[in-house]
């Protein structure tokens, strides 16, 4: 293993990180209430057994089951990683349904490279993304699924064009 990076050694000194769940946790049983400690007993191994925790928000996002974020302390620190580590014991310090911050922030990243789109994007996607109005979600699926289409389209005939004008084909 490496040496832990800072924000990994700050992480651990201060024993606090970032952990997604659904509604119950991977093993299956219910979330533990608000202030009390999970403590996993057997042989702690990154990515198979233990208590997980991300590092940062972002990290814990990368291996989220379901929607529901969780500010923890942990304790008893087996293996890590830059991005996570494997305790045995997990407190949750809050937790919150981020189901809408997702969803926002996913807008913002879409709305941050609109302008690399190969054609104009459909007005129902740019109403979608501006308002994050849920009647407006899968129509606006729909269309930049079919843009996407179209531009794929695009770039693969572009790159038969010779080909295609050998065999005479014309999409």
């Amino acid at each position: 293993m490496t040496a832990p990076s800072a924000r990994l050694r700050a992480a651990t000194a201060r024993k606090f990180g970032w952990h997604f769940t659904g509604p119950l946790l991977r093993d299956g049983s219910p979330l533990p209430a608000v202030g009390k400690w999970e403590v996993f007993k057997g042989t702690l191994s990154m990515c198979n057994s233990g208590l997980h925790v991300g590092i940062t928000p972002w990290n814990a996002l990368q291996y989220a089951p379901g929607e529901t974020l969780r500010l923890v302390e942990y304790a008893d620190v087996g293996e890590t990683q830059p991005d996570k580590i494997v305790c045995a014991r997990r407190r949750t310090i809050a937790q919150m349904d981020a189901t809408e911050m997702l969803r926002y922030f996913a807008r913002l990243q879409a709305i941050s490279c609109i302008d690399r789109w190969s054609i104009d994007p459909p007005d129902i996607v740019l109403d979608y993304l501006a308002t994050g109005n849920e009647e407006l979600r899968d129509a606006a699926w729909a269309a930049a699924w079919a843009a996407a289409g179209d531009g794929f389209n695009a770039l693969v005939y572009e790159c038969f064009e010779g080909p295609m004008r050998e065999v005479g084909f014309k999409p």
